[in-house]
C-alpha cells in the first residue's frame, strides 16, 4: 500500500461453499494492493449477518483489517450492545455504521431511527473502541426529503462520533467536491473516501445506479448501452472511464479510495496497477 494513499476493499458474504472458497481466493488477489481494511456489507434487516461475520473473521484471521457494515434498522439497544460485544471479542476494531433498508413486510424502525443514532451509540458503549465508517450520499439520499435535509443528516453523523466516511460509488467527480466543501461549511470535517465502482457490466451498472440514486452521465450511458453485448468493450471503456475519475479524485486530494470490489479481483486490479498503486 502508498502509505500516502490508503485504498480499501469491500465485499459482500457470499452464499453458497463455493462463493466462500472463491471470495477467498479473491481477497489473496486483492491483497497484492495492501488495502488499509476491507469492509464486508450486511443484507437487509440483518439478513446475512452470520455470512458477514464469518467473512470478517476470515479477513482477520489472514492478518487483515476487517470492517463489518451494521446497520440498525429494526435493532433494539440490547440487540446492538450484543452485537459490539461480540464485535469486540472477535478483536474487531472497525465498523461500517448504517442506517439499512427495511426489510419487505418490516413493521417498524425498532429503537434507532438514523445512523447517527447508532453512531452515537456506539461511542457511548464503547468510547473510541471503534473506527466508525459512515455513509456519504455526493448525489443525495434517494429517500432524502430535500439535498440540505441530506446534508444536515450526515453532519449529524459526524457530530455523534464519526470516524469516516465512504461514500455512495459516483460518476461525476464534481458532486464529491461540491458534498466535501457543502459539508466542512457545517462544521463536518471527517476524511471523506470516494467509493469507486468499476464497470464490468452494462445492464448491472445502470440498474444498480438507478436503485441508488447515483448519476451516469448520458455520454457514459449511451457508450455503454451502444456496446450491446460485447462485454469486451464494456470492460475496456468501463475500465478507462473509472480510471480516469481516480485520476482525477487523486490528482484534486482525496484522502483515499474505496473499492466496491463486487467480489471479482480483476478489475480492481487493473484500475490501481494504472495508476500505479499496484
Amino acid at each position: 500500500m502508498n502509505p500516502d494513499f490508503p485504498i480499501s476493499l469491500e465485499f459482500f458474504p457470499p452464499k453458497t461453499p463455493e462463493g466462500v472458497t472463491k471470495l477467498a481466493a479473491v481477497r489473496q488477489q486483492l491483497y497484492a494492493l495492501d488495502p488499509l481494511f476491507c469492509s464486508v456489507t450486511y443484507g437487509a434487516g440483518g439478513s446475512t449477518q452470520d455470512g458477514t461475520l464469518q467473512a470478517v473473521q476470515a479477513i482477520l484471521d489472514e492478518g487483515r483489517q476487517g470492517a463489518s457494515h451494521f446497520t440498525c434498522i429494526g435493532a433494539t439497544r440490547d440487540s446492538v450492545r450484543e452485537k459490539l460485544a461480540l464485535f469486540q471479542g472477535m478483536g474487531l476494531k472497525r465498523i461500517v455504521a448504517l442506517r439499512g433498508d427495511l426489510p419487505s413486510g418490516y413493521g417498524g424502525f425498532g429503537e434507532f431511527r438514523y445512523a447517527s443514532d447508532l453512531v452515537a451509540f456506539i461511542r457511548a458503549e464503547t468510547g473510541d473502541h471503534f473506527h466508525i465508517e459512515v455513509a456519504a450520499y455526493p448525489e443525495t439520499h434517494p429517500q432524502a426529503r430535500s439535498p440540505q435535509a441530506d446534508l444536515q443528516a450526515y453532519a449529524a453523523k459526524v457530530k455523534a462520533g464519526a470516524s469516516g466516511a465512504v461514500t455512495q460509488f459516483f460518476f461525476n467527480a464534481d458532486a464529491y467536491f461540491r458534498f466535501v466543501d457543502e459539508t466542512r461549511a457545517l462544521g463536518a470535517d471527517i476524511p471523506v473516501v470516494p467509493g469507486i465502482m468499476p464497470i464490468t457490466n452494462a445492464s448491472g451498472i445502470l440498474r444498480f445506479a438507478d436503485n441508488c440514486g447515483a448519476d451516469v452521465p448520458r455520454w457514459v450511458r449511451l457508450r455503454l448501452q451502444s456496446f450491446g453485448d460485447d462485454s469486451a468493450s464494456i470492460k475496456a471503456f468501463g475500465l478507462d472511464v473509472v480510471t480516469a475519475l481516480c485520476e482525477r479524485l487523486r490528482a484534486q486530494g482525496v484522502p483515499g479510495l474505496h473499492f466496491y470490489t463486487m467480489n471479482q479481483s480483476a478489475t480492481v486490479l487493473e484500475i490501481c496497477r494504472r495508476l500505479g498503486l499496484a
